[in-house]
């Protein structure tokens, strides 16, 4: 089944209906997010809810990435092919075909989501960033968005089935990166690329959870 607009947005309002009512925190910065041109909007990554609730929030189509082994007959692979999942493999970096669908969907002025850290942290303590953001950034040319969310690992942590409602998911959409921020070209290859995702991992460090009196 190919992309389905239609999908894509019943999709999202009802993601962004069941955060907006269950789930809601803080959700600073909005404006940092650009409304046109192509952008990777680049997270901390703690739990499976990480993906839709940082989209829920914009306006624009945003593509993901989904790991090859959920791709399994039913209804869940062909919802994520209606929604442009993109299908990858578990490292995430040797995967061509996942690679030119990545920077066709950036270079034709499209927004996706990232997370440097490749995996789930068990605790929401920020991990290393691997090189494979940096990769993409550097062939794109991308405005990077970095993003941070605070409680998603206490609201779904890894051994959770079921979000536990009594918590508040909060997000920040920090100030945009232009190429020159991040990708200071003074080094080539894989040292670029681990330079770059470094740079971009400390951005996202640098972004505050708002002082909210929600938990």
């Amino acid at each position: 089944m190919n992309f389905d607009r239609k999908v894509y947005w019943v999709s999202f309002w009802f993601i962004r209906s069941f955060y907006r009512n269950l789930l809601l925190g803080e959700v600073r910065g909005l404006d940092n997010v650009p409304r046109t041109g192509s952008i990777i909007l680049a997270s901390n990554h703690a739990s499976h809810l990480d993906p839709p609730l940082l989209g829920c929030n914009i306006l624009r189509i945003i593509t993901y990435f989904a790991r090859k082994t959920l791709w399994k007959k039913g209804i869940g692979a062909a919802w994520m092919d209606a929604v442009g999942a993109i299908p990858i493999d578990r490292d995430g970096e040797s995967d061509i075909k996942a690679m030119k669908r990545t920077l066709a969907a950036l270079k034709s002025g499209g927004v996706l989501t990232l997370f440097p850290e490749g995996t789930r942290s068990p605790d929401g303590t920020l991990q290393s960033a691997k090189p494979g953001i940096g990769l993409i950034a550097a062939k794109s040319q991308s405005a990077i968005v970095p993003c941070r969310i605070f409680n998603a690992h206490k609201a779904l942590s890894k051994e959770s089935k079921l979000p536990n409602m009594n918590l508040s998911i909060h997000i920040v959409y920090g100030k945009a990166l232009l190429p020159l921020e991040y990708d200071p070209g003074k080094s080539v290859g894989k040292e670029r690329y681990q330079k770059i995702a470094d740079n971009i991992m400390s951005a996202i460090g640098k972004i505050k959870r708002p002082r909210s009196k929600v938990l």
